[in-house]
């Protein structure tokens, strides 16, 4: 798939070829579910918990005697029924994860970036450069390459002029900037557009080929 390359101003200055086993993969729509599901369930804490009646205070004794009052027989007040007492069959802490095999993981990767590629929210530019670090510079940029959307800047690697990038994005509320390993199905899925530099082609090809 031939794609055409801007620069930071918008405009055409070449074309590339993108990955054919990256960018015009199968689209498994049901496999890039798995793959979000797994995601966010990953993400959950699982931290939450309610007190069961051992573990509320109070109680020790009977309310009230057994017989002779003309009430119900009570034998605790960190009974379930009672205002303050324990709680029955609540959420306890457990673990949500959800294991997905790496190459299944890989598959529904490209499976989203081949949707994104067929909708035409690939966009390439022949680099990502800022003359320092400063929002206002980002925003004219992305301006300019993804006006009135939102946008996945993925960056090939930590360096200098990518710490510009990532510092000047970071106040922007409809972007984000990614390293390539760092990629996964629900930025891809998240955003409008997904930004390229050329050179982060062949890192995306080293981590999904």
């Amino acid at each position: 798939m031939e794609v055409n390359v801007l620069n930071m101003n918008g405009k055409k200055v070449d074309t590339v070829d993108l990955p054919v086993e990256i960018f015009e993969a199968s689209i498994n729509v049901d496999l890039m579910h798995q793959a979000y599901v797994r995601q966010m369930a990953n993400a959950r804490l699982g931290t939450h918990k309610t007190k069961s009646r051992g573990e509320v205070s109070g109680g020790g004794k009977r309310p009230w005697r057994q017989k002779g009052t003309g009430r119900a027989r009570h034998g605790s007040i960190r009974s379930p029924i009672w205002v303050g007492g324990g709680k029955v069959h609540t959420p306890r802490p457990r673990s949500y994860v959800n294991k997905m095999p790496r190459k299944m993981r890989q598959a529904a990767l490209r499976s989203a970036l081949s949707a994104k590629a067929a909708d035409k929210e690939i966009i390439i530019v022949d680099e990502l450069k800022l003359k320092e670090p400063k929002t206002k510079l980002m925003a004219k940029a992305l301006d300019k390459l993804a006006k009135d959307c939102s946008a996945l800047i993925v960056i090939p690697e930590k360096n200098d002029a990518n710490g510009a990038v990532e510092l000047s994005a970071r106040n922007l509320p409809h972007a984000k900037t990614l390293m390539v390993s760092y990629l996964n199905i629900r930025d891809l899925l998240s955003y409008d557009k997904v930004i390229l530099p050329v050179q982060a082609l062949d890192a995306i090809t080293e981590h999904l080929g």
